[in-house]
């Protein structure tokens, strides 16, 4: 296998995975990009059109598990391999368990933890052909950690975590798993809160934030590790984060 890796990125469109796709275009990687806002990933192409690898987008929507197996499929097709994915997409609407958002709780478990179940899903038969592939699943630091109003976020993260670490488990030494758990991001995530009283704790939480470089740089130097090293988990968060 060549250093340069076929990287499929899911909820490449802002934040983590806009910053996760750019890095790896800038390092000489094929990227396909995924997400459902495409005039973003366009515009992403378009900024990394000069780098030395390249930059694919591809409309996905994670909860769709056709369209998660279609992400998957077009990519080992254009390119003969798939060599990563990194399970990035997630959303983050925060409440109380008796604010009762139930429709929000049940957008977070299909975003979340379906969305990850579906990349296993499409791209482990991939991997187990080739005998090779690295899973990358962006998780959270609230898969360690709850805190009020963060009850069924940090339940999804925990399921991704848990996920995670059990396809580590069960996957052959020739397929690497990592778990990457960002502390506080400058991201889109919060935008999503539509609950009043944790909008303005988050406000409060997020006032100390890295960029989402840094998880680009955590998920690079865990890709770029010889085959036969695995990093199993990287939690990374701002100095002032206790």
């Amino acid at each position: 296998m060549t250093n340069n890796k076929i990287v499929l990125v899911t909820g490449a469109s802002s934040g983590i995975g806009e910053a996760v796709a750019a890095r790896l275009v800038a390092e000489g990687h094929q990227v396909v990009a995924g997400a459902r806002r495409t005039d973003r990933l366009d515009a992403l192409a378009e900024r990394t059109a000069k780098e030395p690898g390249g930059l694919h987008p591809v409309r996905l929507d994670v909860t769709d598990r056709a369209d998660v197996e279609a992400f998957v499929r077009t990519a080992h097709d254009r390119f003969g391999r798939i060599d990563a994915v990194i399970a990035n997409a997630g959303i983050m609407p925060l409440s109380r368990l008796d604010a009762l958002l139930v429709d929000e709780w049940d957008r977070m478990i299909d975003v979340n933890v379906r969305g990850l179940l579906y990349s296993i899903a499409a791209a482990l038969p991939r991997f187990t052909a080739q005998d090779s592939g690295h899973f990358v699943t962006i998780a959270s630091i609230g898969a360690h950690e709850v805190t009020p109003t963060a009850a069924v976020y940090c339940g999804t993260k925990y399921a991704a975590w848990a996920i995670t670490e059990g396809l580590r488990r069960e996957s052959a030494p020739s397929i690497r798993v990592t778990t990457v758990s960002p502390g506080v991001v400058s991201s889109e995530l919060a935008d999503s809160i539509t609950d009043p009283d944790a909008a303005a704790a988050m406000h409060t939480y997020r006032a100390n934030a890295i960029e989402p470089g840094a998880i680009a740089g955590a998920v690079s130097y865990a890709l770029a590790q010889p085959g036969d090293v695995d990093v199993n988990e990287i939690v990374v968060r701002p100095a002032a984060q206790r």
